[in-house]
C-alpha cells in the first residue's frame, strides 16, 4: 500500500499539517509548503536536523524508542497516531490475519438487537453482517457492503450524510487505523487500490495519513423515509474475530430520534414480511 520508506511518508505527511503556530514558532507567511520544515521538527525533537532528516528519508532505519517519543511530542501525534509511528519505527506488527467470517453467537446477538442499528463491519470496513434495522437504515444505498465504498462511489452519500466530509474524513482515519494494524491485509490493498484510482476525494484524505480509529461519536444522517436522525454510534471491538467490530447504533431516550429509530424498526419489519412473502417455496411446500 506504501512506499518502501512508509516511515518517511508517514513522517512527512504529519508534519504537513502540523501549523507553526499550534507548537510555538513564528510564520512570517513566506513558507512555500504548508507545516513544519525538516529542522523545525527536529529543533522539536531535541536532535540533529542532519539524523532527522536521513530518518525521513530512510536513511536511518532504527530508531530508538526514545528518539520516536521526541518525534511523537514535536509532531503533536495523539495516542493511535504515536502507536503507528512505533510499529512503523519498531518494525512490531504482531498483530494477528484479520478475520472476515462472522461467529453464529454474534450474528445471534446482533438479530436479538430488534430495536437499534447493529452491524459487523471487517478490517478493510466491509458490512461482514447486519440486522434488519441496520439494514433499513442504510437502504438508500445501491449496495450495502463496505462502508468506504458507499461514502465515496455512491451518490447517495452525500444526501444520506449530513455532514459527508466529516464521515469521509473519521472513515478514511479508521481505514487507515486498521491497515496499521494489519499491513499486509490484501482486501484492505484492493479497496485502497480501487478508491484510489475511482475517487479523487478518497486520494486526498489518503495522502494526509490521519491515523484515527472510530470508537464512537455521533451521527446526522438524512433518511429518505424517516427524515433526520441524530444517532450515538458506539464501535466494540471482537476479541475473538480480529478486525471485526460490533457497529451499534442509539438515541436519547424520549427524544424525536428515538421515535424515529422506532418507525424504522417498523419499516425493517414490513421489508422483512415483504421480503419473506416474495421468497419462493421450498420444494413441496405450499406458500399463501
Amino acid at each position: 500500500m506504501e512506499s518502501e520508506n512508509e516511515l518517511g511518508g508517514y513522517l512527512r505527511a504529519r508534519r504537513a499539517v502540523v501549523a507553526p503556530a499550534d507548537v510555538g514558532l513564528p510564520d512570517d507567511g513566506s513558507r512555500r509548503v504548508p507545516g513544519l520544515r525538516r529542522d523545525e521538527v527536529a529543533l522539536l525533537a531535541g536532535m540533529s536536523t542532519d539524523y532527522y532528516i536521513r530518518l525521513e528519508q530512510g536513511r536511518e532505519r532504527h530508531p530508538s524508542e526514545q528518539v520516536l517519543r521526541a518525534i511523537a511530542g514535536a509532531l503533536r501525534l495523539d495516542d493511535a497516531a504515536a502507536a503507528h509511528l512505533f510499529r512503523l519505527g519498531l518494525s512490531v506488527f504482531g498483530t494477528p490475519a484479520a478475520t472476515t467470517t462472522v461467529a453464529p453467537e454474534l450474528l445471534r446477538l446482533m438479530d436479538g438487537m430488534r430495536d437499534t442499528p447493529a452491524f459487523v463491519v471487517g478490517a478493510a470496513q466491509d458490512v461482514l453482517a447486519a440486522n434488519a434495522m441496520a439494514r433499513e437504515l442504510y437502504g438508500g444505498f445501491v449496495r450495502y457492503d463496505n462502508l468506504l465504498r458507499m461514502i465515496f462511489l455512491d451518490p447517495f452519500a452525500r444526501e444520506f450524510y449530513a455532514d459527508w466530509d466529516h464521515a469521509a474524513r473519521i472513515a478514511v482515519g479508521n481505514l487507515r487505523a486498521s491497515s496499521s494494524l494489519f499491513p499486509q491485509d490484501e482486501r484492505i490493498e484492493r479497496v485502497v487500490g480501487e478508491l484510489s484510482v475511482r475517487s479523487p476525494a478518497f486520494t486526498g484524505l489518503w495522502a494526509r495519513y490521519e491515523v484515527r480509529p472510530r470508537t464512537h461519536e455521533d451521527k446526522r444522517f438524512r433518511h429518505p423515509r424517516v427524515g433526520e436522525l441524530r444517532l450515538h454510534f458506539e464501535a466494540l471491538a471482537v476479541t475473538s474475530a480480529p478486525g471485526q467490530h460490533l457497529s451499534v447504533y442509539s438515541a436519547e431516550p424520549g427524544s424525536a430520534d428515538a421515535d424515529a429509530l422506532v418507525l424504522l424498526g417498523r419499516l425493517s419489519e414490513r421489508e422483512a414480511v415483504l421480503t419473506d412473502r416474495a421468497a419462493p417455496a421450498e420444494e413441496g411446500e405450499f406458500r399463501s
